[in-house]
């Protein structure tokens, strides 16, 4: 046996001991250990050193006491539990791992169960099945064979068809998928931070209105021209009003063209001259556009946006964002950077010589534009060839656009949104370098706060909504998350600040559903059947996008 694989054998026998060495690849313990001790290796008797840990499982024996509401109402804050009272903190009766105070789910008891909104939303999609250990068969009614009192254990626990899907928990979560979990975990609460950051933005805005006149059809101008009137003052409340060719006022019947003239503003300065690259953008050089002062009303169109409750350009690339954060000489850029093809090509052609000579003929062909930028000297090793490349990354990225930068960075300090982004980088990085958070039916349910009053309708409905969302996530509606949430509220991605008022929706006896998106409010008809639920929101919400489409 090599000397370092029986190095790693004695190390993992020492930290494993007698009760838990074991083969790594096969996990058989007998004959290894009996194979381990004749080559030598010794296996001291004693528990793995894992166990010996003081403490080592202390964080198992708690409980999980937080209120994962969407409006927590305790003034105590989340963590807050009282025993017998409405501010008890009351966990998901299948995962245990979220919980809510009994007031914040309209829970009139401790006895009444409560599922979370993960929990439910598999709970809505139909025919799922869990196997358990002794393989009983528990099947999870869908919406559709809902009964009134919600959620119960079917009286029959008979084994499902073969043609039926089967879930079964994975012993294993792999890194990846742990990372993943993680990774958007962490921006979730990046963008709570971010949130609560611009709601006290926010409170620089008065009630005195500024009008703005936009034509679609010449969005950018129109917007240009509002921005740069001398009347224009960025902490007066926005109003916009959409003008057709003749300058008159168009009608508004999807009370938000606030929102929508942001995201369409956001859209255009990500496709405008003023920036290149694909997905992650830097700034460009256009001389125009900086005498125009074109990249100080860039800036400061993101900013209005951003604290007047539109959405975030969020193509930001990382080395701008960092520029804007950390400052133009503490950024080092890359290759990823350039969007130019020639001088890719010449950083392509520069980085592949593999001699001193082939290094030479490189910088000698690229001698003229090497020459134009202060970067022509001469090459004395190949190693010279990566502090070159650095050099043309720098000029390219940094020094080449250090007027737009600045011109972009003064926009931007508009109501105190640089100011903050410069204290608050992680959060501020979730909203403009990465793209909004992909629509889930567990974001849209966890979305809406429900203020229907308890029952059995109540519950019954609830489950159609959950299930219903479910079904479109899935594809299996004529509609879209997208469709539901603009139904509902008008804005077609939540917004960084979120929303005011917070959305809420309503259970109520009535034909069709209706959005009221001056208040943020959905309401629901209560049906007796899932079928019905679904046909009737599927027409109302198509229908009602389709007008709003060809009358604009």
């Amino acid at each position: 046996m090599p000397v370092l694989a029986f190095l790693l054998i004695q190390c993992q026998a020492l930290s494993a001991g007698v009760y838990f060495f074991r083969c790594p690849v096969c996990n058989n313990k007998d004959k290894f250990q009996n194979e381990m001790l004749r080559m030598g290796i010794h296996i001291p008797e004693r528990d793995a050193s894992w166990e010996l840990e003081e403490n080592a499982y202390q964080d198992l024996l708690q409980c999980y006491q937080h209120c994962d509401a969407r409006r927590c109402l305790c003034k105590n804050g989340r963590d807050y539990s009282e025993p017998d009272s409405k501010w008890e903190i009351k966990r998901c009766q299948y995962c245990g791992s979220s919980g809510t105070h009994l007031a914040c789910s309209l829970l009139t008891s401790w006895e009444q169960n409560w599922e979370c909104i993960e929990c439910r939303t598999i709970l809505a999609k139909p025919n799922v099945f869990i196997a358990s250990n002794r393989l009983l068969w528990f099947s999870f009614r869908s919406p559709k064979m809902m009964c009134h009192n919600g959620f119960t254990q079917c009286p029959q626990l008979d084994p499902p068809p073969p043609n039926n899907r089967l879930l079964t928990p994975s012993p294993l979560i792999s890194p990846s998928a742990r990372n993943l979990s993680l990774r958007k975990s962490q921006l979730r609460v990046q963008k709570r931070e971010v949130s609560n950051i611009l709601r006290e933005l926010r409170s620089q805005i008065n009630n005195k209105p500024t009008r703005l006149n936009i034509n679609k059809q010449n969005l950018w101008d129109s917007a240009l021209k509002g921005f740069q009137k001398r009347n224009f003052i960025p902490s007066n409340t926005i109003e916009v009003k959409y003008i057709d060719g003749k300058n008159k006022i168009e009608m508004d019947i999807c009370h938000s063209s606030k929102e929508d003239f942001f995201r369409l503003l956001m859209l255009h300065l990500q496709n405008s001259p003023l920036f290149e690259g694909n997905s992650s953008k830097n700034l460009s050089f256009d001389s125009q556009a900086l005498k125009d002062d074109l990249y100080y009303e860039a800036g400061k169109m993101i900013a209005v946006s951003l604290v007047h409750g539109g959405p975030s350009p969020s193509f930001f690339s990382k080395t701008l964002f960092n520029c804007l954060v950390y400052g133009t000489e503490n950024v080092k850029p890359t290759v990823d950077d350039v969007a130019d093809v020639d001088v890719l090509q010449t950083i392509k052609k520069i980085k592949s010589a593999q001699t001193l000579s082939c290094l030479e003929c490189a910088v000698s062909d690229c001698s003229e534009y090497l020459a134009s930028i202060g970067c022509l000297k001469p090459v004395t090793a190949l190693s010279d060839k990566a502090m070159l490349v650095n050099e043309i990354l720098h000029y390219h990225v940094i020094k080449r656009t250090l007027l737009p930068f600045e011109s972009f960075r003064q926009g931007l300090e508009t109501l105190g949104v640089l100011e903050k982004m410069q204290l608050n980088p992680d959060a501020f990085r979730s909203i403009l370098c990465d793209k909004p958070e992909k629509l889930s039916a567990k974001l849209l349910g966890d979305l809406f706060t429900n203020h229907s009053l308890p029952g059995a309708d109540t519950t019954r409905t609830l489950d159609f909504w959950m299930g219903y969302l479910q079904e479109t996530a899935d594809g299996e509606s004529a509609v879209t998350l997208e469709d539901i949430l603009v139904f509902a509220t008008g804005v077609h991605n939540i917004p960084p600040i979120g929303f005011d008022p917070e959305p809420t929706i309503k259970f109520l006896r009535i034909k069709y559903p209706v959005g009221k998106r001056q208040l943020n409010c959905l309401e629901l008809p209560i049906t007796k059947s899932y079928e019905k639920f679904k046909r009737i929101l599927d027409f109302a919400i198509r229908n009602t996008l389709r007008i709003e489409t060809e009358i604009h």
